[in-house]
């Protein structure tokens, strides 16, 4: 499966914003897909994930409160609301999509577990900015 992160974009703090993360290929519906961030500097972080239908949903702590992942598999997207967005969360966004990884792992490793380059789809980044 292919990616495409797209709706990043440049907003104040407090402000919202939705990304959206399509696919083209295999069947989407497979895939367990998740957002990842990363700013300059640091490591890449885990933010949420979803589970292939939709049933289950896993965040970090930093925005469980503020993000909300949701998918569409007819459309073949996943989407990331974003609200309440302050300057930490300034930083590159990316979708990945694991058909492989058991939904229980993702969620006992804190999102951590899975999404291998051996056996899942990562789609470019979209760079979101926050300003204070």
């Amino acid at each position: 499966v292919q990616l495409q992160a797209s709706g990043g974009g440049l907003v104040q703090a407090g402000g919202s914003l939705r990304l959206s993360c399509i696919a083209s290929g295999r069947t989407f519906s497979a895939y367990a897909t998740g957002w990842f961030r990363q700013a300059p500097g640091k490591e890449r972080e885990f933010v949420t994930a979803i589970s292939s239908i939709g049933t289950n949903t896993y965040s970090a702590d930093s925005v469980k409160d503020r993000f909300t992942i949701s998918r569409d598999n007819a459309k073949n997207t996943v989407y990331l609301q974003m609200n309440n967005l302050k300057p930490e969360d300034t930083a590159v966004y990316y979708c990945a999509a694991d058909s492989w990884t058991p939904w229980g792992e993702i969620v006992a490793t804190r999102g951590l577990g899975g999404w291998s380059p051996d056996f899942a789809s990562w789609g470019q980044g979209t760079q979101v900015t926050v300003s204070s």
